[in-house]
């Protein structure tokens, strides 16, 4: 997985400008070099020291390079630029949105982590647009009910607005939550409970057939190994890769630029 010249155009005024070296050393290493490392890492979901040599940066620039991106907070601000150039091409349907949530098992300590039933690892919640766009992304703990993170994963929008309508699975069935939605503009559609009663009509459940587009999103971020499995013992680290595989993802949709 590289960088086309076309994305990097978009991508190159997103990073931070180095800090000048007062010392004699090493010339820094390019970030796109870099990038093309991390991504490769994202994809294969390898270990740092299995890059290859003569392809990418050494394990420890690419590794450094990551965690100072992270500390440094650059993979949300280039998520809101993307946000941003998706409203301003017009790609962006906040009609109605999607919700999900996804378990990703741990193979390493995880320091924010639980051990539920699926054992240990940690919960991906994903927010999407009526077109699978990723509007929002937020990793916790695997035990909370996923209707209790609704509110942290709208929070974690790559964007400030929020759409018309979110449509969930039964999982997001609740009235608490409904009431909690309306009162900031936002219907909440989810098919009710056996045990609950029936407070969606039909019609607005139509919405909830076009739930897959949550599903394929999903689906696309499982496909980066190093997500589908979680290797970092860091919570930030591995945020930071869920968070460069939606940059991925919205690179292809809001700008039509696809991966080498």
């Amino acid at each position: 997985m590289r960088l086309t010249d076309a994305q990097w155009t978009v991508l190159a005024p997103l990073f931070p400008q180095p800090f000048k070296r007062t010392n004699r050393g090493r010339p820094r290493r390019p970030d796109r070099e870099v990038l093309d490392g991390i991504l490769w890492i994202l994809r294969t979901g390898a270990q740092w020291y299995a890059l290859p040599k003569d392809e990418y940066p050494s394990k420890t620039t690419c590794h450094d390079r990551f965690q100072e991106w992270n500390e440094q907070n650059v993979f949300p601000k280039i998520l809101a630029a993307l946000y941003e150039l998706g409203e301003e091409d017009q790609v962006l349907d906040l009609r109605e949105a999607f919700i999900d949530g996804t378990f990703s098992p741990a193979k390493k300590g995880a320091r924010v982590s639980a051990q539920p039933k699926k054992g240990k690892g940690t919960k991906i919640m994903v927010i999407v647009d009526a077109s699978g766009v990723p509007l929002a992304i937020h990793t916790t703990s695997a035990s909370p009910a996923e209707v209790r993170l609704v509110h942290d994963t709208l929070d974690a929008s790559f964007g400030l607005d929020f759409p018309k309508r979110l449509i969930g699975d039964k999982a997001y069935d609740s009235d608490g939550l409904d009431a909690e939605l309306a009162a900031v503009g936002v219907e909440m559609i989810a098919p009710n409970r056996r045990n609950r009663r029936k407070t969606q009509d039909g019609r607005p459940l139509r919405r909830y057939k076009r739930r897959w587009k949550v599903e394929r999103t999903i689906a696309w971020l499982q496909s980066f190994r190093r997500i589908r499995t979680r290797d970092e013992v860091k919570a930030q680290n591995f945020l930071g890769f869920v968070q460069l595989g939606c940059i991925v993802i919205l690179l292809r949709m809001v700008r039509c630029l696809p991966v080498q």
